[in-house]
């Protein structure tokens, strides 16, 4: 029988460093992991460079059915914690854009970092790991694995959510939650591409790998960021942070011309330039494909600017001014880097992330209903609502 005073389930961002937190408290420390390597997601997260924090992350970067729930974990470590810790380490990192901090070599110097951590704090790692089934007893929880029976103190389920099932992604969080009765809310992909019907993709197809700046807004909210055609869809910054926020059947609203006047640029080049086409116009403001795109889209007469009657200049500035696009959904968990929903935050004590059901046993990370913006912000509650378990178990 291996006996521990805690037991992390996951060896992802939350769990490694919720382990090494709690060893540094002196408790004897088991993180257990389905997977053949630790951290995964971390290595390939950031382009391989990942970005582990975000130098502007408050609770509201967060999407969560309590907006509240986050404020403690991230209040008591935060960003410029776990950037003193990676200083600590002679970690090099640079910032990105908009406060997204990623490090100059590689992801696995993160790793490294949380693998060190565990070291120093006497925590034993076990990969390739399943684990059978769970059952609470009087001193705790007994767990049933392909390594063995083990027994501690205190659970902890770090086990992330369903985004990149390559990786290794499964349900079991949510599946130990509900086996103790714990609500878990639906759950969906979230920081996710979009797909297109077909005759908006087959236009737009032709675009690949091109990205024009924009302004994304769904239900009352709105991101400006670059948008990228696919040859299937939608993505770039601005379609990733949108994506958490829109559900099926929504619109989507994008400013395709976020920094001019579009209204005005069209009446100055009709007075100015009254024989330039249509797509030599656009063409000053956007890469001639998507000119051209654009104007196959909204079936536009490649005419002289001198021959647009007031009511065709106003459709092409307000099309540009609020391109309204239906996704035919999103690619789902396959390329989602987080997953929305998870177990309740009702549930749970947001000092401590324990059940409030069930003594011992806690959720941190992805697999909670708290879901950060794109830039460094999962990774940043992965740190806090790590570490705030671990002042507990």
């Amino acid at each position: 029988m291996n006996k521990f005073d805690v037991i992390v389930i996951g060896a992802g961002a939350a769990g490694l460093f919720c382990a090494a937190e709690a060893g540094k408290r002196g408790r004897s420390v088991a993180v257990l992991d389905h997977a053949k390597k630790i951290g995964r997601k971390i290595l390939m997260s950031g382009g391989g460079r990942c970005n582990f924090t975000n130098m502007y992350a408050s609770h509201e970067n967060y999407l969560c059915n309590n907006p509240h729930f986050c404020k403690s974990a991230l209040s008591r470590y935060t960003q410029w914690d776990f950037i003193s810790l990676v200083a600590e380490y002679g970690i090099a990192y640079h910032e990105k854009t908009l406060g997204q901090l990623f490090c100059d070599d590689s992801a696995a110097d993160i790793v490294n970092l949380l693998v060190s951590e565990c070291r120093k704090a006497n925590v034993e790692i076990t990969t390739r790991c399943e684990i059978h089934g769970v059952s609470k007893t009087d001193e705790g929880f007994a767990l049933s694995t392909s390594m063995g029976d083990y027994e501690c103190e205190s659970l902890v389920v770090a086990t992330g959510g369903l985004s990149l099932p390559k990786l290794g992604a499964t349900p079991f969080g949510y599946k130990l939650a509900e086996q103790f009765g714990i609500k878990v809310l639906p759950t969906r992909a979230g920081l996710v591409p979009f797909t297109l019907h077909e005759k908006d993709k087959t236009i737009l197809a032709e675009l690949s790998g091109v990205a024009i700046d924009t302004y994304a807004t769904c239900n009352d909210t709105t991101f400006r960021e670059n948008t990228l055609f696919t040859h299937r869809g939608l993505s770039g910054p601005a379609m990733l942070q949108i994506s958490s926020y829109w559900q099926p059947g929504d619109t989507l609203h994008i400013n395709a011309a976020p920094t001019f006047d579009i209204a005005e640029s069209l009446a100055d080049a009709q007075l100015k330039n009254p024989d330039s086409l249509i797509t030599t116009w656009l063409a000053k403001h956007f890469p001639k494909r998507v000119a051209a795109a654009f104007c196959e889209l909204n079936d536009w007469d490649n005419k002289p600017l001198k021959q647009l009657n007031s009511k065709e200049a106003d459709s092409i500035a307000g099309f540009f001014e609020d391109w309204q696009i239906h996704p035919n959904g999103t690619e789902g968990y396959r390329t989602a880097e987080v997953t929305l929903g998870g177990v309740d935050t009702d549930e749970l004590s947001s000092k401590t992330m324990m059940s409030k059901k069930v003594e011992q046993l806690f959720f941190i990370g992805e697999v909670v209903d708290v879901t950060g913006w794109l830039g460094g912000y999962n990774f940043q509650w992965a740190w806090s609502s790590g570490w705030a378990a671990a002042q507990y178990v």
